[in-house]
């Protein structure tokens, strides 16, 4: 039975992981802006950065579910 969700276990497993990256990348960031006195619009400009490729990342899931779900 375990062997016929195996596909969904990858999944789940694999989105978790990348969560958990972009969690320590964002708290490494805050570090470095931190120790270096950034200037506020400076740190603006790098958590802008950081939110659009986490936003894309979230897009291209809900991209590849609806093109699994339509049988592209």
């Amino acid at each position: 039975m375990l062997y016929e969700y195996m596909d969904l276990i990858e999944s789940i497993g694999l989105d978790l992981v990348f969560a958990a990256i972009f969690f320590f990348i964002g708290m490494a960031i805050k570090d470095v802006l931190k120790q270096g006195n950034v200037p506020p619009f400076g740190q603006k400009i790098v958590w802008l950065v950081l939110f659009l490729g986490c936003a894309g990342f979230i897009a291209k899931g809900i991209i590849q579910l609806s093109w699994e779900g339509t049988g592209i």
